[in-house]
């Protein structure tokens, strides 16, 4: 097997047990690091300290993600102008900070044989938010709800 040091001198190809001897006597482990090659490669490391440099590493990756919420905007379908244009201000500043978006029409009692109020509300919605998202579902009724979700579109990064 092919032997590296500590330091990443290679010290040439050897006899396993000789190698074995060699990382003791420095105090490290014999860590197999290419076993397909041609002869294998080992190297002589700290084993643990190697495990918690690569699971700190992990563990900074994952800090770095952002993680995509779903923000979700509730209207009726009588609600009034003024609340529709504040709603779509907060959706926009939603999906400008990267997060999804789901506009969720609920309907109560017998508003439910009226759905195309709640539809025209909804594309509404989707014209006014057009320049900054991306339909990601289209509307579908969920029991008692009309709802579309938006997504980011890469237009506003």
């Amino acid at each position: 097997m092919r032997v590296i040091d500590e330091a990443g001198n290679q010290l040439g190809v050897m006899d396993t047990r000789d190698a074995l001897r060699m990382a003791e006597a420095r105090g490290l482990d014999l860590v197999e690091v290419a076993p397909n090659a041609d002869p294998p490669v080992c190297r002589f490391i700290d084993y643990g300290k190697f495990i918690y440099e690569k699971a700190k590493k992990e563990r900074e990756a994952r800090k770095a993600q952002k993680t995509v919420d779903v923000k979700e905007i509730r209207l009726r379908p009588k609600t009034g102008e003024h609340d529709i244009d504040f709603k779509v201000r907060d959706a926009r500043r939603w999906l400008a900070d990267g997060d999804k978006v789901k506009v969720r029409v609920v309907f109560r009692g017998r508003e439910i044989t009226h759905p195309e109020v709640g539809r025209e509300l909804l594309e509404r919605i989707s014209q006014a938010l057009e320049d900054v998202a991306v339909v990601e579902q289209k509307l579908h009724i969920e029991g008692h709800s009309l709802l579309m979700i938006f997504s980011p579109s890469g237009k506003n990064a």
